[in-house]
């Protein structure tokens, strides 16, 4: 899978935002919708929770569909990805709540989540980065290498026999609190511009094809605004032109 989406760790860009938007571009190239969302549909009063799940994958064997909730910090979004990218893979559909520190009873969760984790954290690359005492600046560290969060960090450190039960039981659950924290106080950052943002809603994919065909007179503009989630030409137009379709 990482060779497929060309997602080496040494090629995930300079932030977790340009990695999320290489894994999604080069799985949408491999034929995969990403749709990311925050919000139901276009209502930014709706905000998608969460907690309550993270992302689905709806396998078809001409158009595969992943969506992934748009409302959950970057580093998290990445992991809702590859998880969602795994059912595809598997050929199984599943709506998820892909958690690092999850105990799922589900095969195919606990399946998709751990090809997930070494997909991002190949072990044979994390054993030679010698993790020191897993301080704050030692998981922001590994992070920031691996394109994930702290948290999955963690985990794979505890999977692949680094740390033991006692010492990550405790340092996940110091590490979640900071983690809150920082959400709490706007590090997952919210709003953009909504012509970056509304072919990711749709998939880019997805977008071009639509746009394209209703300028072939092959789609109803209203047929087109209703999938796209607006009403006005002049904004069919100007997403158009910046998806390169005009």
């Amino acid at each position: 899978m990482r060779t497929a989406l060309k997602f080496e760790v040494g090629a995930r860009g300079n932030s977790w935002a340009e990695a999320f938007r290489r894994l999604a571009d080069n799985a949408e190239e491999l034929g995969v919708l990403v749709m990311v969302n925050g919000v139901a549909g276009s209502n930014t009063h709706r905000k998608l929770d969460p907690q309550e799940f993270r992302g689905f994958a709806l396998v078809d064997e001409y158009a595969p569909v992943v969506f992934v909730n748009g409302a959950d910090t970057k580093a998290a979004q990445i992991f809702t990805l590859a998880h969602e990218l795994a059912h595809v893979w598997l050929g199984e559909s599943g709506v998820d709540n892909p958690e690092p520190n999850a105990s799922s009873d589900l095969v195919v969760e606990r399946w998709c989540s751990q090809v997930a984790a070494e997909l991002l954290v190949p072990e044979s690359l994390l054993h030679t980065e010698e993790a020191g005492d897993m301080s704050a600046d030692e998981l922001d560290r590994l992070a920031a290498l691996f394109r994930v969060s702290t948290l999955v960090v963690l985990r794979r450190l505890y999977d692949t026999g680094q740390l033991g039960w006692d010492t990550y039981h405790r340092g996940y659950a110091a590490e979640l609190d900071r983690v809150l924290t920082l959400i709490d106080q706007g590090a997952a950052g919210t709003g953009g511009n909504f012509y970056n943002t509304q072919p990711s809603r749709t998939s880019k994919r997805f977008a071009r094809a639509l746009v394209a065909s209703t300028l072939e007179g092959q789609t109803l503009y209203r047929d087109a605004f209703q999938m796209l989630g607006f009403k006005k030409r002049l904004t069919f137009d100007a997403l158009a032109q910046r998806i390169g379709v005009l």
